[in-house]
């Protein structure tokens, strides 16, 4: 590897439909790629192909039932997984193997291979998956795997999720609320789907105190997310002082997204990201995201900090 940021993405991610008009589709994927393309990513970035995450990753943080029923689910033809917008069809097994396992190549990239940081482009999305359930159009947790997996496979003893997604990841607090050596730190609009996220939900046993919930009004603008980064998220990292930080980047807090009710911009996406770079080496992986345009410079916007690059750098000479 050559130091550059690592890009881990797959057409897999692709193949996971979801009904006409659902805002989970193959186009986050599809305009995210073609719009990277054409702004120079190659310049700033490596390119990685992901593996399929193995079964024995997965059941580190997922029961043994939900992975066997999603397989047998998606081999009968999919369909709804949940009771309101989770889908699947055949190919939605592989993309989630795919998605789970471009967290996995990130980290074997970041903790093996030199990489200073690297972003993983890929659907269907993760932090509503539950340890036993699929839910909010997730069917694996990639970032609680990614994370698992860094632990055991890299030594890597202390890992910190910065979850910015506008929704909060329900998921993965109830896989680690109770680890104390994973710190889970999310700023997220409520009340709002799905419900969880309170400030006093701060973990539970020796878990108490490694999960930080920053709960944030609809309508909440740049200025008040960098005041939480600074006086909340920033300090809670520094006193846990993590061996790896893995970011669930989602960007539907953007002002257009049709599924969040905040104000930011494709700009404070880098904001967050400068703030966060140095904490500890970066593992990033998409989460939500719904406005094609918004989504494409938002992530535009997160891997050129990450890359430390400045805005308008990304694009070919």
């Amino acid at each position: 590897m050559s130091g550059r940021l690592a890009f881990v993405s797959s057409t897999a991610c692709l193949h996971h439909r979801t009904p006409p008009g659902h805002p989970e589709q193959p186009a986050r994927i599809g305009t995210l790629l073609r719009h990277l393309g054409e702004s120079g990513l190659d310049t700033y970035a490596e390119r990685l192909q992901p593996r399929a995450a193995e079964e024995g990753a997965l059941l580190r943080v997922h029961a043994p039932a939900h992975v066997d029923g999603l397989r047998r689910a998606c081999a009968g033809g999919g369909g709804m997984l949940d009771e309101g917008d989770t889908f699947a069809v055949e190919e939605s097994w592989q993309a989630a193997l795919v998605a789970a396992g471009a967290v996995l190549t990130a980290v074997d990239a970041v903790c093996a291979g030199g990489v200073p940081a690297a972003f993983c482009g890929v659907r269907p999305p993760g932090h509503h998956a539950e340890r036993d359930r699929p839910m909010g159009f997730c069917l694996f947790n990639s970032a609680a795997v990614g994370a698992r997996y860094a632990q055991e496979r890299h030594g890597q003893g202390r890992v910190a999720i910065l979850d910015w997604d506008v929704h909060h990841g329900n998921g993965t607090q109830h896989i680690f609320e109770d680890d104390p050596d994973v710190l889970y730190c999310s700023l997220h609009q409520y009340p709002f789907y799905p419900g969880t996220g309170a400030r006093e939900e701060r973990g539970t046993g020796k878990g108490l105190g490694a999960t930080v919930n920053i709960p944030l009004p609809a309508g909440t603008g740049e200025a008040a997310y960098l005041r939480a980064f600074d006086d909340e998220v920033l300090p809670a990292l520094e006193r846990f002082r993590p061996d790896l930080l893995i970011v669930s980047a989602g960007f539907d807090a953007h002002r257009d997204d049709p599924l969040g009710g905040m104000k930011l911009t494709e700009a404070s996406f880098g904001a967050f990201t400068r703030r966060i770079r140095d904490v500890a080496p970066v593992v990033s992986v998409l989460e939500g995201g719904y406005h094609l345009d918004a989504l494409a410079r938002s992530v535009e916007a997160h891997l050129l900090a990450l890359a430390r690059r400045e805005p308008g750098e990304g694009a070919a000479s």
